[in-house]
C-alpha cells in the first residue's frame, strides 16, 4: 500500500506547478510601475515602450489598455487606438467605451460588440482568472492537509475525490478559460465573401472597426461569424483580440 505522506507530497507537488503555471505570464509589477510613472509625467512615448512589451506577451489590465489607446489615438494611430478600446470592450463592456470606439472609426453602425449574458459572465471569469485559481488553490491545499490528518488517523475511510476534483478544476480553468475569439477589422476596405478562395462570392464590404468572431483558420483565411452566417476574411485584414 502506497505511503499516504508520499501521496499528500506528490499532490502537493501538482498543485504548486499548477498555481505557478497560472501566474506565470504576469506582469513586472516594478516595469509597469515605471511605465504609469511615465505616462503621468506625459513621456508617452517611453511609456508605450513597455506597456507594448507586456501587451505582447500577452500582458494586460483594463486601465493600461485604456493608457495605451489615449497614447495610439494622441499620435494620430486611430487603428491601434480602436485595437486597444476594443480589447478594453472585451474586459469592460460598456455604452461609453463603444461611443468612442465609433467616434475614432467614423461608423454609427458597428457589428460585433453585442455582448450577451453568458458571454458577460465568461468575461467576468477571465478578468478575474487569477483570483479564482488563486482561491481554489487556497481550498486545495486545505483539502491536501485535511486529507493527510485523515490518512494518518483512517487510512480506510479516506475520500480522495475532494481534492481530485480542485485539481481537474484548477488545472481547467487556468487551460481552458479563454475569452471569445474574435477579431477586428482593420483594413479598408475587407471583403467578407462565402468561400476562402479569391474567387468566393461576395457576402459584404466592411470597414475597419467591426468585429467578427473567429472560428477557424484556413491558410490565408479566417473562418468567421457575421451576421449569423459563415463567411471568409483574409488574415491580413483582420487584427486578433
Amino acid at each position: 500500500m502506497p505511503n499516504p505522506k508520499s501521496i499528500f507530497l506528490a499532490k502537493l507537488f501538482i498543485i504548486s506547478f499548477l498555481f505557478l503555471q497560472s501566474i506565470h505570464c504576469q506582469a513586472d509589477v516594478s516595469d509597469l510601475a515605471i511605465a504609469d510613472s511615465l505616462f503621468e509625467q506625459r513621456s508617452y512615448k517611453e511609456a508605450m515602450e513597455v506597456y507594448q512589451l507586456n501587451y505582447q506577451l500577452g500582458v494586460y489590465s483594463p486601465a493600461m489598455l485604456l493608457k495605451m489607446s489615449f497614447i495610439a489615438e494622441g499620435i494620430g494611430d486611430k487603428e491601434k487606438a480602436t485595437l486597444y478600446l476594443s480589447k478594453y470592450y472585451d474586459l469592460n463592456p460598456n455604452p461609453q467605451t463603444l461611443t468612442k470606439i465609433k467616434s475614432l472609426t467614423g461608423q454609427d453602425d458597428l457589428v460585433g460588440y453585442e455582448v450577451s449574458d453568458v458571454r458577460r459572465f465568461i468575461l467576468f471569469l477571465v478578468e478575474y482568472e487569477e483570483i479564482i485559481v488563486g482561491a481554489l488553490a487556497i481550498f486545495l491545499v486545505g483539502s491536501l492537509i485535511s486529507l493527510w490528518i485523515t490518512l494518518r488517523k483512517h487510512a480506510e475511510s479516506s475520500n480522495y475525490w475532494p481534492t481530485v476534483l480542485l485539481i481537474i478544476v484548477i488545472f481547467a480553468v487556468n487551460n481552458f478559460l479563454k475569452g471569445p475569439n474574435t477579431g477586428l477589422v482593420t483594413s479598408s476596405p475587407t471583403f467578407i465573401v462565402d468561400q476562402p478562395t479569391a474567387g468566393g462570392e461576395l457576402i459584404e464590404t466592411v470597414e475597419p472597426g467591426h468585429r467578427v468572431r473567429i472560428k477557424s483558420s484556413k491558410d490565408i483565411w479566417f473562418e468567421v461569424e457575421w451576421k449569423d452566417q459563415i463567411g471568409y476574411i483574409k488574415k491580413s485584414n483582420v487584427t486578433r483580440l
